[in-house]
């Protein structure tokens, strides 16, 4: 009769007892009570060796767990989480790598099975679609080659004050260059932190950013007084295409890392704030594993660049090709005996004129054409966007 309609013990107890007895086979048992042979033979021997005990139900879990990680393992990964909120199992082992053997470190599988245990993370929202990213703005292959700049969206702090974060990062390495907490995205504040920036850490070749003020304005070529003013530095503006934010997609999920572990929530004031943004900037730069970067720290692939900022603001440099004017205070040049707008935001600058063909002339600002002058209209025309 099978085993599993009668009690197993006494079953087996019975098989124990007719092999004993020699009058059958060990084939016509096992099959009389279900088992195989090997099953019957294992018995046989239990009993032999161990008597009624033998029979009784065993727990089929393994006597030893060799790839069990260690309580002190365990404990090591915690921690890190503990101090690390948003890190997943991806950055923890990196982490850990620099201070354990890897044959002492568990896979990545274990490591989240282990923070699933311990309550300290929650299954991810599926998230929805993305848009595809636009064509890259910059190509940035050094630290230096270019630095993205924006303003993270405002919040309020704990006392009602208004919070304006401006971030700097370098394109190349991704380091956090200048997290500041402002009250407002004021040209002169802005200029102020590049300026201090560019003293520290020396000049970039180029900035990208959005079209919005202070950054950027309707004006011609887009040029407000900052960029401008970085053009007069040898630093190149560049602006993204208007409505394309993902064209500067990391510096976006960069705001997002921000805003999940320095202001949510935000802080009580905007200096407790500006001292939340500090503390976690040196962690970002020198102790977060970035995957981008095969898991090294921005900080420790960003150099401060050689170009050193001038201690007198140079002019703009033209060679013979070109025809130099100075802009008035009303953002007009003069032109063929009149005068001709080109912008308030190049007030008081030299720009070059180059003959290009019959009566049609390229309007620049230093290495930055802006648009083409028209002599018989005396207008400055933008010049035409390209396709997205």
């Amino acid at each position: 009769m099978p085993w599993h309609k009668t009690n197993p013990v006494n079953e087996r107890l019975k098989f124990v007892a007719a092999a004993q007895s020699g009058r059958r086979t060990m084939t016509e048992l096992c099959a009389e009570y279900g088992i195989s042979r090997k099953t019957g033979y294992k018995y046989l021997k239990r009993y032999a060796e161990e008597g009624l005990e033998a029979l009784r139900e065993r727990s089929r879990a393994p006597h030893t767990r060799p790839n069990q990680t260690s309580e002190r393992v365990e404990a090591a990964i915690l921690r890190v989480r503990k101090a690390h909120l948003t890190w997943g199992s991806k950055k923890i082992l990196a982490v850990l790598e620099r201070k354990w053997e890897a044959d002492e470190l568990p896979a990545r599988s274990t490591v989240d099975a282990i923070l699933g245990r311990a309550g300290v993370v929650r299954p991810r929202k599926r998230r929805g679609r993305q848009r595809r990213s636009g064509p890259p703005v910059v190509d940035a292959h050094a630290p230096n080659d270019a630095w993205s700049m924006d303003f993270k969206g405002w919040f309020r702090v704990g006392d009602g004050t208004r919070c304006d974060p401006l971030t700097v990062n370098d394109v190349a390495t991704r380091a956090s260059l200048e997290l500041r907490a402002m009250v407002a995205p004021k040209l002169e504040d802005v200029q102020y932190r590049l300026e201090l920036l560019f003293w520290e850490l020396g000049l970039p070749w180029a900035i990208l950013s959005d079209n919005g003020p202070p950054f950027a304005s309707r004006g011609i070529g887009g040029l407000s007084r900052l960029s401008v003013w970085l053009l007069r530095l040898g630093v190149l503006p560049i602006y993204i295409q208007p409505g394309h934010p993902e064209q500067n997609g990391r510096h976006e999920r960069f705001h997002e890392t921000v805003k999940a572990e320095t202001a949510t929530p935000p802080r009580a004031s905007i200096r407790a704030q500006q001292s939340a943004f500090s503390g976690w900037r040196v962690e970002y730069n020198d102790e977060r594993p970035h995957e981008a970067l095969g898991m090294r720290m921005p900080g420790e692939l960003y150099v401060p660049s050689e170009r050193q900022m001038p201690l007198v603001l140079p002019e703009h440099e033209y060679d013979d090709a070109f025809e130099i004017r100075r802009v008035r205070r009303d953002g007009s040049m003069k032109w063929g005996g009149g005068f001709v707008f080109v912008g308030e935001a190049l007030a008081g600058e030299q720009v070059g004129v180059e003959d290009v063909d019959d009566g049609h002339w390229h309007v620049h600002l230093g290495p930055m054409r802006l648009g083409v002058l028209h002599e018989r209209s005396r207008t400055v025309m933008p010049l035409p966007l390209e396709d997205d």
